[in-house]
């Protein structure tokens, strides 16, 4: 297990959110291979998430989760980086690129085939672990402005509105 002494052994941190090996004095290239989300770096021969040293260095332990606020998780600066829990993680999640809807928490239900009603727009997201159910609208801005209002309301600082 890396402790923060070593990694201060062995890096120093720049404010660009990158290492420095003190061995050599250069910046340690970081590597993204196919299906990993963040940036490593060989760490005693081993490869660890950047991120997580980088809260490491400046903290002194690993947090379960280790959350990135703007949600670039290329930004590895330390006031860029936060400890927080799985649920919180999920609330600042990124809008999915699969959806059918243009906006976050905003999804289409379409009509069911023996009904008069028209599409609709409904707004829904998590709180404590239960989906809720805010409203439907026909109209998209609409439903879009209710759901970053609802963002804001039941997930504070963890409301991510894109």
């Amino acid at each position: 297990m890396i402790t923060q002494d070593k990694l201060k052994e062995l890096f120093t941190y720049n404010e660009d959110g990158t290492f420095t090996r003190n061995s050599t004095g250069k910046v340690v290239k970081c590597s993204k291979t196919k299906g990993q989300r963040y940036l490593r770096i060989g760490v005693e021969g081993s490869p660890k998430s950047l991120h997580r040293m980088i809260f490491l260095y400046h903290h002194g332990y690993l947090p379960k989760v280790t959350d990135h606020i703007n949600g670039d998780r290329y930004n590895n600066r330390i006031e860029n980086l936060r400890e927080v829990t799985q649920q919180e993680n999920c609330l600042n999640s990124k809008h999915r690129t699969t959806s059918k809807s243009p906006y976050k928490n905003v999804h289409l239900q379409s009509p069911t085939k023996n009904s008069n009603w028209k599409r609709n727009w409904v707004v829904k997201l998590m709180v404590k672990g239960k989906c809720i159910y805010v409203d439907s609208f026909e109209d998209l801005e609409l439903a879009n402005l209710v759901a970053h209002e609802a963002r804001a309301k039941y997930h504070g600082a963890f409301a991510r509105n894109f």
